[in-house]
């Protein structure tokens, strides 16, 4: 394995850029004149400043296009969209020292995320422009995000002060996240598994709040393509021999009489890594099988995520998808350090665009899990004697789901400090790669995969921040979003053990705590899990509600619980019209008077 990372667009079309929209007061004869050098370098120094802080998820760095002139009126607001069209601009943001037309000069493109930062001068004050033109956004009924620095700053100031640049990255990485997704396809490999309703697909989801389409495989194309050989041998070979040094073979907890024999064991590797090859080639395709003869399946489905149903159809017969899900997931494999692929368990496509989300938001593999059980203090007492202390003092939830945890997710990543987490996989190294394989077991698979195979059993390291969120369809109202933050934990050894056992000792585990507020839902650990809308969440590193909630509004998907600080949420100005004292019920009745970014 090279420790260099692999950094490429491995999906069709030109990553978006985000387009710098230098806004001015059009009056010749002095008044312009005298803007032109501040309202530039203002544009300059945004979009310096965001092509040296961000990288699309992909590793490739961001780029901004500024305009090639001020806009003072609407002929120039034209030619900049004409020019922001031809070079793939996918977000924008208007920036001003001064006061300017707000109708003359906004940008009115309805399914481009748009911000518009208005200096905190007093000359002549952008804050004005600012409040002017988001009031003539709000009437027209295209929203815009509001970005204004608290402190005052004299014209020609070319410093971008904290809370501005805070503001910046956070709607910049939520605009890019929406022009990433827009025109890519979400593949399903199966259809529903064991009745899980989040397996079902609703087009008009994707098209509508999201601009994907969707793509279906049977999964009888694994079979396919395994039995006439359509996937590169010699990176097969060179899979197979990766996966037999590096995975280190866990526990078989089967009975005697259900315990696979070693011939069978040997083919499950074989299958299981044909699996994860056919799985990525379906996604994202590969020019080797061209080379083949097999030019269709060489395209791919151009998918940004995926998920692979399994039980039971194909699990009752063929090793499970575990291998495939949690090895696709994670930021390298046999060919090195790579971007994680978003491959969901089950098929269950609301999690997958959750994980999603979390992905493109943070540029780190995610940790897909069952919402398996909340332990009371009281509970891990009676069953194990333990009292628990600290921040698991008032109760933890149990996360472990056999399938696409990824790697990343045993925290073995490590800071300089020796501090645990999850890297973007740009930053992952030889010796991060090795330590997360070398926490890892993988097991033969359970009794209910009749099929055999091997899952991932891992213990996440303690004391990361992390966010577990999910995305669910409610009737009558569209998709909701809930969110928690909070920080994994490490119990003891053996309380681990009495407690994951009594589980699935051969799945991956993630003690999570939550962080409590006042509000209901978060009172305790128990109203989180009480509360919580699904059997499934994706959990992302860092504390990223706010960045999510800022994806979602632009969306105009409503988040139904979080426990994010009031001061660290940022959504277009237009929420504040529908309830600024009463922040989620405006939530929801500004996406519902919105409706869909792709209505």
């Amino acid at each position: 394995m090279t420790n260099e990372p692999i950094i490429r667009n491995r999906l069709q079309g030109e990553m978006p850029k985000i387009g710098i929209r230098p806004i001015i007061d059009g009056r010749l004869g002095g008044i312009r004149e005298s803007l032109e050098e501040p309202t530039m370098k203002m544009a300059e120094a945004c979009a310096r400043f965001l092509s040296e802080h961000l990288r699309h998820s992909n590793g490739l760095p961001v780029e901004c296009v500024v305009a090639d002139t001020t806009i003072g009126g609407v002929a120039e607001a034209a030619r900049t969209a004409e020019k922001f069209r031809k070079e793939g601009v996918g977000v924008t943001i208007s920036v001003t020292p001064s006061w300017c037309y707000p109708l003359e000069t906004i940008d009115t493109d309805p399914h481009m995320p748009k911000a518009i930062w208005g200096f905190n001068g007093t000359e002549r004050p952008g804050a004005v422009y600012l409040a002017s033109a988001l009031a003539a956004h709000n009437q027209k009924g295209i929203p815009s995000f509001s970005i204004y620095g608290r402190d005052v700053q004299d014209i020609g100031d070319e410093t971008i002060p904290e809370d501005v640049q805070e503001k910046l990255l956070r709607f910049a990485k939520a605009g890019l996240a929406v022009a990433t997704m827009r025109g890519k396809s979400y593949l399903s490999l199966g259809g529903v598994s064991m009745g899980i309703a989040g397996c079902i697909v609703d087009e008009s989801f994707y098209q509508d709040y999201l601009g994907m389409r969707n793509e279906y495989v049977d999964m009888t194309e694994f079979v396919r393509r395994m039995e006439r050989g359509i996937y590169d041998r010699d990176e097969y070979a060179k899979a197979l021999a990766w996966t037999k040094e590096h995975c280190r073979l866990g526990e078989d907890v089967n009975p005697p009489e259900l315990t696979r024999t070693a011939e069978q064991k040997e083919q499950d590797w074989e299958t299981v890594v044909k699996m994860a090859l056919i799985a990525r080639d379906l996604m994202i395709g590969n020019p080797k099988l061209a080379e083949m003869g097999f030019g269709e399946e060489a395209q791919g489905h151009n998918a940004i995520a995926a998920g692979f149903q399994g039980q039971r159809a194909w699990t009752d017969h063929f090793p499970t998808g575990d291998f495939l899900e949690a090895i696709l997931s994670s930021s390298f494999d046999w060919n090195g350090i790579r971007e994680p692929f978003i491959m969901s368990t089950e098929n269950d496509n609301l999690n997958a665009v959750t994980m999603l989300f979390g992905h493109l938001l943070t540029d780190r593999a995610q940790i897909f899990a069952d919402v398996r059980t909340y332990w009371s203090p009281e509970a891990v007492k009676r069953v194990t004697g333990h009292t628990l202390e600290g921040t698991a003092a008032g109760g933890v939830i149990h996360l472990i789901n056999s399938g696409p945890a990824a790697l990343d997710g045993t925290g073995e990543q490590k800071y300089a400090d020796g501090r645990p987490t999850m890297k973007p996989f740009w930053d992952v190294t030889d010796g991060d790669v090795e330590s997360c394989l070398a926490a890892t077991k993988w097991c033969p698979a359970v009794d209910f995969f009749r099929g055999g195979g091997y899952s991932t059993d891992f213990t996440t390291r303690g004391g990361m921040p992390m966010t577990m969120a999910r995305l669910n369809l409610i009737k009558g109202v569209g998709p909701v979003l809930q969110i928690a933050e909070g920080h994994s934990v490490e119990l003891p050894q053996d309380v681990h053990d009495a407690l994951d056992r009594r589980s699935n000792p051969t799945w991956p585990t993630t003690w999570f705590v939550p962080n409590l507020t006042s509000d209901p839902a978060f009172k305790d650990v128990y109203a989180v899990m009480n509360n919580w809308g699904s059997n499934h969440c994706a959990v992302s590193y860092g504390h990223v509600g706010a960045d999510l909630i800022t994806l979602a509004s632009m969306l105009r998907i409503p988040v139904c619980m979080h426990n994010v600080p009031i001061e660290r949420l940022f959504r277009p100005s237009a929420w504040t019209a529908f309830g600024a004292n009463e922040p989620t019920g405006a939530d929801y009745r500004a996406c519902a008077a919105y409706g869909p970014l792709y209505k």
